[in-house]
């Protein structure tokens, strides 16, 4: 057992006979082996809520720090149980004993709130906010409650929701919204200029897993609450830009759905067909290919500066590339004009619908020529 383990044990032991009627103005310490520890902090580690309840009622200061700058808000929080409550009711006395804890850190939570001036402390060590912490997102609704602030941002420029939509964590996403988070808040990290939806689609489409339905509602979340699907970071890229530069067909068919623009040029001049060509484990993707060649209006696979994309210049797709300008210099047809106008203008949220009142022939968009280049 460590000097500090054992500084602990004698700490919490001498807690329980504190006497805690002194004067409010009185900030009662504990030294054990050498350290100095405050008995509201003691109990906010071990989150002890009857000995916090009579601490507080003696006057002690919530907001005071200890050594490494810490207040009893982030001890609780720092100290949050790590196992999640993912069930409905509890069938093992482990189960139990975890929720046990759950209740515990939350009882704690809702005491330090009521006590406190509440403020969005900025830890020295961590330079994250209360509120930033992961420990912490799930229970979002108590801190806001008193007077927590769901947009602040720590030194990196992140808000609550941008760290949520990182993680792909719907329910802290849908609980942030209802407290009044700004869903397209810009990013301040290395100056990025990052939305929540930016941050969630680069999420989901850098998942080298194959994608879940969970992750779709994720975005389709951020989407229905009014995220804007064509922001430009400071480079000029929107989430579409990166869902069809990592090749997830399903995440270009959502955005698509809530009206994310195909034809959007990046900073650099770059659409998203030529971001998708930018990466070689994308040319064989043909099912992604043919629907972006089918949506792009002018159809080009150059940049501003009429630069190819880097995999057309391998010469392991020199034939793709050739049939690729070949297709490029062909003008369009009318029926396919058509049929991209009807997906991109009308059957994104009525899909279904559309589908049993069109022919098969124009509801299909995809051309049957460019299935047959990407073979």
């Amino acid at each position: 057992m460590t000097d500090k383990e054992r500084a602990a044990r004698e700490a919490t032991n001498t807690m329980e006979t504190v006497n805690v009627t002194h004067s409010h103005r009185t900030q009662l310490t504990l030294r054990a082996a050498g350290h100095t520890i405050l008995p509201l902090h003691l109990a906010a580690s071990y989150r002890r809520f009857k000995s916090m309840q009579s601490l507080l009622s003696a006057g002690a200061d919530p907001e005071m720090r200890d050594q490494l700058g810490q207040t009893t808000l982030h001890l609780v929080i720092v100290g949050w149980p790590s196992i999640q409550t993912t069930w409905s009711k509890p069938d093992s006395k482990l189960q139990t004993a975890v929720i046990g804890l759950h209740r515990k850190a939350k009882a704690c939570l809702q005491l330090l709130c009521e006590h406190a001036s509440f403020k969005i402390y900025s830890n020295k060590h961590t330079s994250r906010t209360n509120i930033h912490l992961l420990q912490i997102l799930r229970n979002t609704v108590i801190l806001a409650s008193y007077g927590a602030d769901v947009n602040a941002v720590d030194s990196s420029g992140m808000t609550p929701l941008h760290m949520a939509a990182g993680m792909l964590h719907k329910d802290i996403i849908a609980n942030l919204i209802r407290q009044g988070a700004d869903i397209n808040m810009v990013c301040g990290l290395k100056n990025t200029g990052n939305t929540p939806l930016h941050l969630a689609a680069v999420a989901m489409a850098m998942k080298t897993t194959k994608t879940l339905q969970d992750d779709l509602n994720c975005i389709s979340e951020l989407l229905d609450h009014g995220a804007e699907p064509n922001a430009e970071n400071k480079a000029g890229i929107t989430p579409l830009h990166e869902a069809c530069s990592t090749g997830n067909k399903q995440l270009v068919e959502l955005l698509l759905r809530y009206g994310a623009n195909i034809n959007k040029l990046s900073q650099a001049g770059e659409n998203c067909l030529f971001l998708f060509l930018n990466h070689r484990s994308n040319v064989r993707n043909s099912s992604l290919l043919v629907t972006l060649l089918s949506l792009t209006s002018p159809l080009t696979v150059y940049n501003q500066n009429c630069h190819l994309p880097s995999a057309l210049t391998l010469p392991c797709f020199l034939k793709q590339r050739d049939q690729l300008l070949k297709l490029i210099q062909q003008p369009r047809r009318l029926q396919d004009i058509c049929k991209s106008d009807i997906y991109l203008r009308h059957i994104r949220d009525k899909k279904g619908e559309l589908k049993e009142i069109l022919p098969e022939r124009l509801y299909d968009f995809k051309l049957i020529k460019k299935k047959k280049m990407c073979s």
